[in-house]
């Protein structure tokens, strides 16, 4: 298999950051992006692309992502998602989650040259877009082929998910804690039936 972390360590880099996100085909709710660096390789639970993975074995995988790594979030909301489309809206947030991973580190990044040379980004898909002053490689299927994206899978699944268990005590009308979103038979018959509330995304197709 490609060891795409070993290979940009190989280069140079010595900060390896695995990007993904989670939500982009929801009616609602807000898209969640996860940037993470592994301090070790070394699980007990099995990592993988989070959509290959049962909602406990994400949930256990979580909690040894952030005892194995430093990992930033980000997020860009429904209202942002209708300005400037869902990939645009992506984008956004993950640029906000890597920016959250490195003041995590302490890094003078902003001003810093020779740290600049020390990041590179690999990004789950085919497409990126930042003004952020790193490296950076798209990874087609990079949640199933490269370890750090993989735990930024999960970690912004199980983040986005306990988002949306919480919508769901606000607008339990929706069953969001069964769907999360997703635009499932039950969500879009719930649509039609009570409206959109305030987290729905007013451009996607019901």
């Amino acid at each position: 298999m490609h060891n795409y972390e070993a290979e940009a360590c190989a280069k140079g880099f010595d900060i390896v950051i695995g990007i993904d996100e989670a939500g982009r085909g929801p009616l609602a709710g807000p898209v969640v992006s996860s940037a993470v660096h592994l301090k070790s390789h070394q699980f007990s639970c099995r990592i993988n692309d989070s959509k290959k993975l049962s909602e406990s074995q994400r949930e256990k995988a979580f909690e040894e992502i952030c005892a194995h790594s430093v990992y930033g979030v980000g997020m860009a909301d429904e209202k942002i998602i209708d300005q400037i489309n869902i990939l645009e809206a992506t984008f956004v947030a993950m640029n906000k989650a890597v920016e959250d991973l490195l003041s995590k580190m302490n890094m003078d990044w902003r001003t810093d040259q020779v740290f600049h040379k020390r990041v590179c980004l690999l990004i789950d898909g085919n497409r990126f877009k930042t003004k952020l002053p790193f490296a950076f490689e798209t990874i087609v299927k990079g949640d199933s082929l490269v370890p750090a994206i993989s735990c930024a899978s999960i970690i912004a699944k199980v983040t986005r998910d306990r988002m949306m268990l919480e919508y769901d005590k606000i607008y339990p009308e929706y069953g969001f804690k069964g769907h999360k979103g997703y635009p499932t038979v039950e969500h879009k018959a719930a649509v039609r039936k009570f409206g959109f509330s305030p987290i729905h995304r007013r451009t996607f197709k019901i």
